[in-house]
């Protein structure tokens, strides 16, 4: 065990955040804490690493053991280049590489006696210096810095010239360097790109070491984490495996104590009525099993109801009407910001129904195409058209579409006037704004909160083509996955960019990869996206990279196409035979959605029909014929009989 948690208490302002939580963490261990806005992840770890003293409790590190803190804020300031400030980490390997290099001068001109001495100093030296990494801390230097995003180019620039979000990944760097026995990292892909967040799971995956994260990247949860520790309501719970085991066996536990609980509450509901009824009679022996009975009740020892947190938020996303089967095309896209050219002849089309996400590296121009679809921006060439009857709806990840001046119950009131107060602050209070809050102004509000305010003005626009950028930055996982499930039952049109690939893999049905100045074409969610990819980089296959004047053109959702990199003359034989399975698949899923509904039909019909006979068989003129009594149970039994058969059916079909 490298580390022990032990029965940590924490609040603010008489306020508890932490009550009794306890946890260890084993060597090599890869743990992720998790838990809503505000649970108390990073006062945990700020308690973990002294920053914060504990009301109560015990943090206990083991002996001799080193500790690697990230917080999400955490960023390196220094005149260094970018190269020498990760290069610092490594000043005892280059401290030792000069001395040998002195020594190795030494020898040169040394005596017999001397260079006894000195051999053996060489000896140690470089054993110290191989020990430790010494042939290759260079190149292990240039990996991370390439890892986590930055170009050999960049490796001279100053840190001080840097952005926040670059800061952090130069500290990020120097953790990683630095390998300490746990490493705790506090959002750390907050930052990073997919290729740079790719890169880190790998990294931390096979890291010789324990690790700890916070983090909202359920995917990135689901690569590394073999151990959850949930913070809810104050209480820490843990939970082996990764995420994806951790939902399942947390809706699992949720369903079970929210049974029990209702029996139980029916069991106490029954127990007073009971205990009432004894009273009423008024006599010494009925009041005194009455008294018995309530002091049983008084010990029995509650069960909390679970928390309904995922119905805390309330989002619907409905179109007014529909647009027409052609919602987006866009022929020939080019931009350029000064000698920087974005991408060029781009082209692809958006189909109704459609939800396609656009994925990239930083910097490729994902949210310039948005914009220019949103007439934010002018392209340099090229045209975009939008189909009939089309209502765009825009979510902006700097929610520009907010007025910062404005309170929240004016934003909402002056977008949309024709709303009356009551219907106001009832939108505002299914996002979490309740009382006072509404009067908040937007600028003094957190990104989390302004992010639900711009999807409370979404979902207010009823727009039949939704356009998002980055919408689940800054929301926690229960918004996420509230935002996943409203998206999943639009039947609107949907194009977005994001980072967030567990939030991808939910919500696409097809994915256009903005790399090398162009567009490719997948037909299905993350997991296929990559599955392409690396039957793509096989060495024995051959690139689907579109070209620049071969442009992306789609299917509409549900429905496929011959290739992921569509217009490159014609499909292979591969393709094609996708396609037929797809097609094949879709077929077998119609087939049995119609026996479902046939057998939903007839199950209808003999329920109704056994009610039928029912109410014969106790009918006046019917219960003294024998014969007639006889038929309709036969009926009856034989419709039971069906009904058994069409249940069982129901169910297998239902799976």
């Amino acid at each position: 065990m490298i580390l022990s948690v032990s029965d940590i208490d924490k609040s603010f302002n008489e306020v508890p955040v932490l009550k009794k939580v306890s946890f260890h963490i084993e060597d090599n261990e890869k743990a992720a804490i998790v838990g809503i806005n505000g649970a108390g992840k990073t006062t945990l770890l700020r308690i973990i690493m002294g920053e914060l003293s504990a009301d109560n409790g015990v943090i206990a590190l083991s002996r001799d053991k080193t500790v690697g803190y990230l917080s999400q804020h955490e960023a390196v300031s220094a005149e260094k280049t970018i190269y020498d400030e990760l290069l610092s980490v490594k000043q005892d390997i280059i401290d030792l590489e000069r001395q040998i290099r002195s020594v190795e001068l030494q020898m040169k001109s040394a005596s017999e006696e001397t260079l006894n001495h000195l051999m053996d100093s060489y000896a140690t030296l470089t054993h110290a210096f191989e020990s430790g990494g010494g042939y290759a801390y260079k190149s292990e230097v240039t990996g991370v810095l390439k890892g986590l995003g930055f170009a050999p180019e960049e490796f001279t620039r100053t840190v001080s010239t840097l952005s926040g979000g670059q800061k952090t990944r130069v500290a990020l760097g120097k953790l990683l360097l630095l390998k300490p026995d746990l490493i705790i990292l506090d959002e750390p892909t907050n930052h990073l790109d997919m290729a740079s967040i790719a890169w880190l799971e790998n990294y931390l995956r096979v890291y010789k070491g324990a690790v700890i994260i916070v983090s909202h990247d359920r995917y990135f949860l689901d690569r590394i984490s073999t151990k959850i520790i949930e913070l809810d309501n104050t209480k820490a719970t843990v939970f082996r495996g990764n995420y994806s085991d951790y939902a399942a066996k947390k809706e699992q536990l949720r369903a079970a104590q929210y049974n029990a609980y209702l029996k139980q509450q029916l069991d106490i509901r029954h127990q007073e009525e009971v205990i009432e009824k004894l009273k009423s009679f008024n006599r010494e022996k009925s009041i005194r099993r009455a008294e018995s009975r309530e002091k049983l009740l008084n010990r029995t020892q509650l069960i909390e109801k679970p928390t309904e947190i995922r119905s805390d938020m309330h989002l619907k996303l409905e179109p007014r009407y529909e647009s027409g089967n052609d919602v987006l095309h866009a022929e020939g896209l080019s931009k350029a910001f000064g000698p920087l050219t974005l991408f060029e002849h781009l082209s692809f089309e958006i189909k109704k129904g459609e939800h396609v996400a656009i994925i990239g590296d930083n910097g490729t121009g994902k949210t310039t195409i948005l914009k220019m679809i949103n007439e934010l921006l002018t392209p340099d060439a090229g045209t975009i058209r939008l189909g009939a009857n089309v209502e765009i709806g825009y979510y902006d990840q700097e929610h520009h579409v907010l007025h910062q001046e404005k309170t929240l119950f004016e934003e909402i009131s002056d977008s949309y006037p024709e709303l009356n107060n009551t219907q106001i602050r009832n939108t505002l209070a299914a996002f979490l704004f309740t009382g006072e809050d509404v009067f908040k102004q937007i600028s003094v509000l957190s990104g989390g909160e302004r992010g639900r305010v711009s999807l409370a003005k979404l979902m207010l626009s009823k727009a039949n083509f939704l356009i998002l950028d980055e919408p689940t930055n800054h929301l926690d996982i229960i918004s996420k996955e509230i935002l996943e499930d409203a998206l999943n039952a639009y039947t609107g049109t949907v194009l977005y960019v994001s980072h967030d690939r567990y939030f991808i893999n939910r919500t696409a049905s097809r994915i256009l990869e903005l790399d090398r100045k162009a567009l490719t074409n997948y037909l299905g969610n993350y997991d296929y996206y990559l599955e392409k990819k690396a039957a793509q980089q096989a060495p024995d296959r051959e690139s689907e990279a579109i070209s620049t004047d071969r442009p992306a053109r789609s299917a509409p959702a549900g429905t496929s196409s011959a290739t992921d990199a569509p217009n490159n003359n014609g499909a292979g034989a591969d393709n094609k035979q996708d396609w037929l399975a797809r097609k094949e698949q879709q077929a077998a899923q119609r087939r049995k959605e119609n026996e479902l509904q046939k057998c939903e039909e007839r199950i209808e019909q003999l329920e109704k029909r056994m009610e039928e006979i029912d109410a014969l068989m106790a009918s006046p003129e019917i219960c003294t014929d024998v014969a007639r009594l006889q038929e309709l149970s036969r009926e009856r039994a034989a419709d039971d009989d069906e009904l058994s058969t069409l249940y069982e059916k129901w169910e297998q079909l239902s799976e």
